[in-house]
């Protein structure tokens, strides 16, 4: 079996290939810039570019089945050409953002790559994860090296964050075995937390105490509005004002499809000390989660 990875350099899409690379199977992996890929030995690297279409014919040749990074601009233009070039099971990123309200922006989002694909005529699985575990490093990363303190509005807003690695291995199941088509997997961590029990891990993580300072809606408001676009602002601030009072889902999917218990938010905070304790990299935000909030490739 071939398969091709897009976002394959993504958060999501390293411990995809991880996961591949060992399978037996061809892995063809995308990206514009494969000089820096640093994907796992076994793993082909060819250059192309989601949101330019016309460079992914070559890449497609031959392909099976296809891990699909979501760009809503040339979703339907994607998933035509991996239709024409035979790919039959398009396995995609998407997020549990799609059970919210369409006015969300990331339901609008993550929904519009979903329909391309049904309309594409090929077999699909939908992949949606829940808030990325990750997300905690670039909305609290800097501020806890270099002050000790989180700031947030809801401290009680409670999530099952999920780690990236097991979204990764419930995309890898979809991708290797048979059975899958039509399923559309929401993927949670194992517990769900609020953003005081979670600053509480890292701390307990890094060995050094963590200080969480509730802002208000309207602080909290002026905070990330200097990062992120008002419609993206009062969608989060909804976000975590409803979780406050009823929390995000918890699901087995992880088990269920992989038949390994999903990894606690203790163990992804053991994985990344480094970017809360010292000079490593604050990361990126996954597109998983109600939230929205950044990129999943």
């Amino acid at each position: 079996m071939n398969i091709l990875l897009t976002g394959a350099t993504g958060k999501v899409g390293r411990h995809v290939a991880r996961s591949l690379a060992a399978s037996g199977h061809h892995v063809r992996a995308l990206t514009r810039t494969p000089a820096t890929a640093a994907l796992p030995a076994g793993v082909e690297v060819v250059e192309g570019d989601l949101e330019q279409p016309h460079t992914l014919p070559a890449a497609l040749e031959g392909i099976d089945r296809m891990y699909l990074f979501p760009v809503p601009e040339t979703a339907h233009e994607v998933a035509a050409l991996a239709r024409k070039a035979g790919v039959g099971h398009i396995v995609v990123l998407s997020s549990s953002s799609v059970l919210d309200d369409e006015s969300n922006p990331s339901h609008q989002h993550h929904r519009a790559v979903e329909r391309a694909v049904e309309d594409s005529g090929a077999d699909w699985t939908f992949v949606r994860p829940d808030e990325f575990a990750g997300n905690t490093l670039w909305k609290w990363g800097d501020s806890i090296r270099t002050e000790g303190v989180v700031r947030a509005p809801y401290g009680g807003a409670a999530r099952a964050v999920v780690h990236e690695a097991d979204i990764a291995a419930v995309v890898a199941t979809a991708l290797l075995e048979d059975g899958h088509a039509g399923a559309r997997y929401l993927v949670t961590g194992p517990q769900a937390l609020t953003q005081v029990e979670q600053v509480a891990v890292i701390a307990e993580a890094v060995g050094r105490d963590i200080r969480f300072e509730e802002l208000s809606r309207e602080a909290g408001r002026e905070a990330m509005s200097a990062v992120m676009p008002p419609p993206v602002v009062e969608m989060l601030l909804d976000y975590l004002a409803e979780s406050a009072v009823t929390p995000g889902p918890v699901t087995d999917v992880v088990r269920q499809v992989t038949g390994r218990a999903a990894r606690t938010f203790a163990s992804w905070a053991a994985e990344h000390v480094d970017g809360f304790s010292g000079d490593g990299e604050a990361g990126a935000a996954g597109a998983g989660g109600s939230s929205g909030a950044g990129s999943a490739g």
